[in-house]
């Protein structure tokens, strides 16, 4: 297990999930997970790929669910190798999609594992479709809870403004 703050890791191979993964909730898990078991597959250490702090929270003022030093903690029960932590700062909310594609070339990913809606670069420009050009793409399908409601980070900030912390807490799967 290594952590790395803003630096470049280079790899001869990897298997890389990407995300904010904040509250790493339910979702968030299956994400990684896939990463995990692919990463043994192949043969190739695991990379939890994230932001400090996630973007909706540098755009937007979205509650944290979970600081830094927690979520890299949830990562690593998950069994991941590395966990790459992106200061997600003015500079970085600026870098064309093509920064973000050279970053992750030097981990030499056999698989990148992300969610549907991931998007990445100035104006969230980058897209699915643009990280297939590059690499072997994994999308982890969403992961709904008991009632059929989509599992998210949003939908638990809402439920803690509610003060529904028991469901937020299941959603979270901590």
């Amino acid at each position: 297990m290594q952590t790395i703050k803003d630096g470049v890791l280079t790899l001869k191979g990897s298997v890389i999930a990407i995300g904010a993964f904040d509250g790493v909730h339910k979702g968030h898990q299956a994400v990684i997970r896939q990463a995990v078991e692919q990463s043994l597959i192949h043969q190739v250490p695991s990379v939890v790929y994230t932001f400090d702090p996630p973007p909706r929270h540098f755009f937007k003022g979205a509650q944290i669910l979970t600081p830094i030093q927690e979520k890299v903690r949830r990562i690593y029960k998950l069994g991941v190798n590395y966990v790459i932590v992106a200061s997600f700062d003015e500079w970085y909310a600026t870098r064309p999609p093509e920064d973000f594609i050279s970053e992750l070339s030097k981990l030499n990913p056999v698989e990148v594992s992300i969610g549907s809606e991931f998007r990445f670069g100035k104006n969230r420009k980058g897209d699915v479709e643009l990280l297939k050009k590059y690499f072997q793409i994994n999308v982890t399908l969403p992961v709904y809870c008991n009632d059929g409601e989509l599992i998210s980070s949003t939908r638990i900030r809402q439920l803690l403004s509610e003060g529904d912390y028991q469901q937020s807490y299941s959603l979270l799967g901590w």
